[in-house]
């Protein structure tokens, strides 16, 4: 199975240790952007580099948001140039300091942190590959992650629940769509009902999204369409007044279940 956040390189070490002052700060967007291009060396496509192996001691701070609806803002303007944002998109990195999570670009040199709204990738098509007579699902981010649907990259519901309350949550998972778009008038109503976790019993009144983990560590929130694709794609049933969506991949079962009060 090929998956771009696979694809490293041995020579990727030396040529991520680009020439640069390690006294000087990269952390703004023109030195970030030149240092990692001429980082890339012999790196082929979007390859992702062994974030785990370095150890920066140095840590910057950078004024870049990751939106909620998976927009990149910079000192207040967003970033337009995808190009940009797929590059940076590659040295994203995720760590729990004292119960907190933070998110920083991650170079050999310097970690520059930056604030994420909600999931730092957005997943925005899903379509169905065959492979050695087996079917995946697979996941495309806006970024160029690729992912399959497997047991260690499975898809979660989860309580949106930011800490800035004026923060406007991701699209509604539930308006302006017509119920026979999935098929099932209950998979609609639990998605904009008091739902619960797929794996826990515990109820809550944030709004549900569904979400899934890339690589890393790092999540990516599934985008309204393309899960609404996800459930013509899948099975809806009924069970305990619960709307249960199946979904196959890789010749395995997975179920994502929401309560329909």
């Amino acid at each position: 199975m090929s998956n771009d956040n696979n694809k490293t390189n041995e020579d990727v070490n030396h040529s991520a240790e680009a020439p640069i002052d390690k006294a000087s700060s990269i952390n703004n967007v023109d030195a970030l952007s030149q240092y990692l291009k001429s980082a890339a060396g012999a790196r082929e496509g979007r390859a992702i580099p062994p974030l785990d192996k370095w150890h920066p001691e140095d840590i910057a701070d950078m004024d870049l948001v990751i939106k909620a609806n998976g927009e990149w803002w910079h000192e207040g303007g967003q970033m337009t140039r995808e190009s940009l944002v797929s590059l940076f998109a590659t040295i994203l990195w995720k760590e729990e300091n004292n119960g907190i999570t933070e998110y920083f670009l991650k170079t050999p040199v310097q970690k520059i942190r930056i604030q994420v709204e909600d999931a730092p990738l957005l997943i925005n098509d899903v379509g169905i590959v065959h492979e050695d007579d087996v079917s995946w699902l697979e996941f495309t981010t806006t970024t160029g992650d690729v992912v399959r649907l497997d047991d260690e990259h499975q898809i979660t519901l989860q309580a949106y629940n930011p800490k800035n309350k004026d923060i406007a949550a991701p699209a509604d998972y539930s308006s302006n769509v017509k119920h026979n778009d999935l098929e099932n008038e209950n998979f609609n109503e639990s998605l904009n009902s008091e739902n619960m976790d797929h794996s826990k019993n515990v109820t809550t009144d944030e709004p549900v999204r569904p979400y899934m983990l890339v690589r890393n560590g790092l999540t990516a929130l599934i985008g309204r369409n393309t899960f609404y694709h996800l459930a013509e794609i899948g099975e809806l049933t009924e069970c305990n007044g619960e709307t249960i969506l199946t979904l196959r991949s890789g010749g395995q079962d997975y179920s994502l279940s929401m309560p329909a009060n």
